[in-house]
C-alpha cells in the first residue's frame, strides 16, 4: 500500500495521535466515496484485505470485544487498506463486510460466523494494537496478515493452571470479603475449581452451556452445604454460606451484562438483545444449580439460617478491601488480561468498593445508588485510561466491577424461596437483577461522559463516528 505521506502524516506526539488519526480517516473516507457508482470502475479490492478485515473482526468478537468496537476496527482497517465504499454489519454471531469498487463492477460481500467464544483480553489488546498501527500506515497488508496469524497462535500470558486458579481465587476473595475467614475462603477456592472442572468435562462431551453452569454451581454449592452441616454438628462456627456466595460471584456474567448495555446504548439492538438473553440464561443456570442444592439441604435438615447470611454490607475494613482487590485481579487473570494492567485493575477494584460504601454511608442510600455511583466513576476512569493507553476498555472495566456483583443478594433470594418465603425471595432476586443492570448502566454512563469530550477513539472513533447518535436529533445539528 503506497500512500502520499502528506495525506497521512505520522503523529509527532502522544497528545495529538488520536485526533490526527481521526482527521486522516475522515479524509480517506471522503476520497474513497468521492466518485459516484456510475463513474469508471477503480481497481478491484485486494481479496486478502477483505479476508483480513473479516478475520480481525471475527477474532475480536469471539475474544469478548463489544459490537461497536468491532465495527469501528473493521471500518478503520477497510479504509487503511483502501476498500472502497465499505459497509460493515456486526451482530452477536455474524460479521459481514460489503465493498463496492464502482462503475459496472459488482459489489463484493464476505461473511464470518462466530461459533466458539473464549474470553481472551490478551488477544483483544494485541488486535487493537494491530488496528492502530495499520490505520496509521505503520503496517502494510502483508505485515498485518502475518501479525494476525501470530496473534491467533500466540501463547496466553498465563499458563492454563493459573487461569483456572484465578477463577477459584475469585470465589475465595469474595468469601473473605463477606466475612468467611481464611478456612472458608480455602474451601471456596477448592469448591469453585472443582465445579469449573466438572463443567469442563461436560463441555468436552458436548453438553449445552446452560447445564455446564448449573452443574458448576451445584457442585460448589454442595461443598458449601456439606461444610455448613459439619460446622453445625461440630459447633465450629464456620461461615460456610460464604462458599456459595463466592461461587455465585465467580459465575455471574458481568462481561455479558456490560456488553449488552453497551451494545444497546450504541444502537446495536440485535446484539444487545442476544447478550441480555445470554445473561438471563446464565442467571437461570446458577439459580437452578444453587436452588436444587439448597432445597435438598433444607429437606435433609441442614440448618440454613436467614438471619445470618454472608454479606460485606458497607464495611471498609482492610480485609474487605483486600477481598475487593483480590476479586478484581483474579477476575483479570481468568480473562487473560495482560499482566501490565493488573495493578490498575486492583486499584480500581478497591476504589469502586470505597465509592459504593461511601455513598451508602454518607447519604443513607440504597444499594442501587451506591452501585451506580461506583460504577459510573470506574467507567470514567477506565475509559480515560483506555484512551490514554490506546487499549480496549473492557479489560479494565469487567474485572474492576466484580466486587459489586450481587452474589450475596442472589444467594439470599434463593434461600428465602427455599425456606418458604417466596415473596421476599422474589423481591431479593429482583433486587439482584436491578443491581446488576445498574452496574452495567453506570459503567456505560461513565464511558458516554468520556466520549462526549474526546476527539478520537480506538481508530478514529468518537462523537462524530457513531451513526446511532444521529438517528434522531443528532442528524439535524
Amino acid at each position: 500500500m503506497a500512500d502520499d505521506p502528506q495525506q497521512r502524516p505520522t503523529p509527532t506526539s502522544e497528545d495529538n495521535l488520536l485526533s490526527r488519526l481521526r482527521d486522516w480517516r475522515a479524509s480517506k473516507e471522503a476520497e474513497l466515496h468521492a466518485e459516484g457508482l456510475e463513474d469508471e470502475a477503480v481497481d478491484m479490492p485486494d481479496p486478502r484485505a477483505i479476508d483480513l478485515v473479516l478475520r480481525v473482526g471475527e477474532l475480536l468478537l469471539a475474544s469478548g470485544e463489544g459490537t461497536e468496537a468491532v465495527s469501528e476496527a473493521m471500518l478503520s482497517l477497510s479504509v487503511a487498506f483502501e476498500l472502497p465504499r465499505t459497509e460493515v454489519s456486526v451482530t452477536f454471531t455474524v460479521i459481514s463486510l460489503s465493498t463496492h469498487p464502482g462503475g459496472d463492477s459488482p459489489p463484493i460481500t464476505g461473511e464470518r460466523v462466530v461459533r466458539r467464544r473464549a474470553l481472551d483480553y490478551f488477544r483483544v489488546s494485541e488486535l487493537h494494537t494491530l488496528v492502530q498501527e495499520a490505520a496509521l500506515g505503520m503496517l502494510e497488508l502483508e505485515g498485518a496478515i502475518a501479525r494476525l496469524q501470530a496473534i491467533k497462535h500466540a501463547r496466553p500470558p498465563y499458563p492454563g493452571w493459573l487461569i483456572i486458579t484465578g477463577f477459584g481465587l475469585i470465589a475465595s476473595s469474595a468469601s473473605l470479603m463477606v466475612g468467611g475467614g481464611f478456612l472458608v475462603a480455602t474451601a471456596a477456592f477448592i469448591a469453585t475449581v472443582l465445579g469449573d472442572r466438572v463443567a469442563a468435562v461436560t463441555a468436552k462431551r458436548g453438553i449445552a452451556e446452560f447445564y455446564q453452569m448449573a452443574l458448576a454451581s451445584a457442585t460448589a454449592s454442595s461443598i458449601g452445604v456439606l461444610l455448613l452441616w459439619i460446622s453445625s454438628v461440630l459447633d465450629l462456627g464456620l461461615y460456610a454460606g460464604a462458599i456459595i456466595t463466592g461461587n455465585i460471584m465467580a459465575l455471574l456474567p458481568g462481561r455479558a451484562l456490560v456488553a449488552s448495555l453497551q451494545d444497546g446504548i450504541s444502537g446495536s439492538y440485535v446484539s444487545a438483545s442476544a447478550r441480555l438473553l445470554e445473561v438471563f440464561f446464565t442467571l437461570g443456570a446458577i439459580i437452578s444449580g444453587v436452588g436444587v442444592v439448597a432445597y435438598t439441604a433444607v429437606q435433609l435438615g441442614v440448618d440454613m439460617d436467614l438471619d445470618d447470611l454472608p454479606s460485606a454490607g458497607m464495611s471498609v475494613d482492610p480485609i474487605v478491601l483486600v477481598g475487593a482487590a483480590g476479586i478484581a485481579v483474579a477476575f483479570a487473570v481468568s480473562l487473560a488480561v495482560p499482566p501490565r494492567m493488573l495493578l490498575a485493575i486492583g486499584v480500581m477494584g478497591v476504589v469502586i468498593w470505597l465509592l459504593y460504601a461511601g455513598v451508602r454511608i454518607a447519604f443513607d442510600a440504597p444499594p442501587i445508588m451506591g452501585t451506580v455511583a461506583g460504577a459510573g466513576a470506574i467507567g470514567v476512569f477506565a475509559h480515560a485510561l483506555s484512551r490514554r493507553t490506546r487499549r480496549s476498555v473492557l479489560p479494565y472495566v469487567i474485572p474492576a466491577i466484580a466486587p459489586l456483583l450481587p452474589g450475596s443478594i442472589l444467594y439470599r433470594g434463593l434461600l428465602q424461596i427455599t425456606l418458604d418465603h417466596p415473596v421476599s425471595g422474589l423481591l431479593s432476586l429482583s433486587e439482584a437483577v436491578t443491581v446488576g443492570l445498574a452496574l452495567g448502566a453506570g459503567v456505560n454512563l461513565g464511558g458516554e461522559l468520556v466520549r462526549a469530550f474526546q476527539r478520537g477513539g480506538l481508530a478514529g472513533a468518537g462523537r462524530r463516528h457513531r451513526p446511532a447518535a444521529r438517528r434522531t436529533r443528532g442528524g439535524f445539528t
